[in-house]
């Protein structure tokens, strides 16, 4: 009989990606907006979500390597999600962009040093065969608090004047109900710590099938820049024609779409996981990140081409976060889980850091053709390293 997937623990670990992600969406939205009226170009966007996300990943390869040897690690996702709501309410303290700069690369580290816990507090409370449902359940509840901070920002800062501080002060509301979730809902079960051992000999224990994913995924990473860019794409394309103003309300509203089908396919992408090659499925979502970026490159930018990107950008993140952590687990032993999800992060940090700097900077010197025609070859080129992956013993 199979066990029941849905659990106090994975309905509580979703819960509090709902609420968390809620929490820095609300930020996150107006984050273009907010620099752009500092004066701040598409290279120093980059640069802030580059450099967050790196600092991120380090911290997930430390959380994941140290955990692993606790016999309980949820004290540390606690403190993790609470340096997140602190350190994203800070942008209200910002007057230029290196504030900024600060308060995200604080929040990003809480961020990074949960998320490997998060995601071995998840694998261990289901089974084997519902590792899909029960990461895509998770992704779609963090998915859905994406969708809902947008929509909070936009309804809120009319009502605060658009003083936006007040709107990053309001975020501590969603991220510490997110705290307290952790804390109180989520159980963990008893489990025994790895054995002390160099970051050298754990990395050795990790299987090579895992060694050619993370390669993979690596790869693709390395072209795949932050979303918030394409709200600043967005905003840039449709300025001209219906001014700054509207074009910011259109952008976000377009970004709240990416989420709704970011939200839809991570529970559809964790549900086709559990039925069929995870492999086959994860290239399938990188070659759709090749594909909006071909969109952004060849096509007529209008409104329904920019609807048409942004639904295929919230997909091939769905599918892409969804379908990595589920195979991720599936390919590694559960007492090295810690481990496996901190260098899977790490790889996807640098990515990040990489891919976020240089499509800015590419974008800044030479245009969106070469920004995303950069990321369009590298997601192919991922796409094919992880199809060729061999079959998982």
């Amino acid at each position: 009989m199979t066990k029941k997937w849905l659990n106090r623990t994975v309905l509580g670990i979703g819960l509090a990606s709902l609420f968390s992600d809620w929490s820095h969406e609300m930020a996150t939205s107006v984050l273009p907006t907010f620099l752009a009226g500092m004066g701040v170009a598409a290279a120093w966007l980059g640069f802030i979500e580059g450099c967050s996300d790196g600092l991120s990943s380090f911290a997930k390869m430390w959380s994941g390597y140290y955990t692993d040897k606790l016999p309980r690690r949820k004290p540390v996702a606690v403190l993790g999600y609470l340096v997140t709501a602190l350190g994203t309410a800070s942008f209200a303290l910002a007057t230029s962009a290196w504030h900024v700069l600060l308060a995200r690369s604080t929040a990003w580290l809480g961020r990074g040093t949960r998320t490997p816990i998060r995601k071995a507090l998840l694998a261990a409370s289901v089974t084997k065969e519902t590792y899909g449902r029960a990461f895509g359940f998770e992704r779609m509840m963090d998915t859905l608090g994406a969708i809902v901070g947008p929509v909070s920002a936009l309804a809120l800062l009319p009502l605060l004047n658009h003083s936006y501080p007040a709107l990053f002060i309001i975020t501590l509301v969603p991220s510490l109900i997110a705290v307290g979730l952790i804390a109180f809902v989520v159980t963990e079960k008893q489990r025994i710590p790895v054995p002390h051992l160099s970051f050298s000999e754990r990395i050795g224990l990790l299987p090579g099938n895992y060694r050619r994913f993370v390669i993979g995924a690596g790869v693709s990473g390395l072209g795949a820049f932050a979303h918030t860019m394409l709200i600043l794409f967005a905003t840039q394309q449709l300025t001209p024609v219906m001014g700054a103003t509207k074009a910011a309300g259109i952008a976000v509203g377009l970004y709240v779409l990416h989420n709704v089908f970011y939200a839809a396919f991570a529970y559809l992408g964790g549900l086709l996981a559990d039925r069929f090659p995870k492999k086959h499925l994860l290239a399938g979502g990188y070659l759709i990140l090749t594909a909006m970026c071909l969109c952004c490159i060849v096509l007529p930018i209008g409104i329904y081409t920019l609807i048409l990107i942004f639904i295929l950008g919230g997909i091939n993140v769905a599918l892409e976060e969804t379908l990595e952590d589920s195979l991720c687990a599936e390919l590694v032993a559960e007492e090295h889980h810690g481990m496996a999800f901190g260098v899977l992060a790490t790889v996807n940090g640098i990515g990040d850091l990489v891919s976020s700097i240089v499509v800015g900077a590419l974008w800044s010197m030479y245009g969106t053709v070469a920004a995303f025609g950069y990321s369009a070859v590298l997601s192919m080129l991922g796409a094919m390293l992880i199809f060729s992956l061999p079959k998982n013993r």
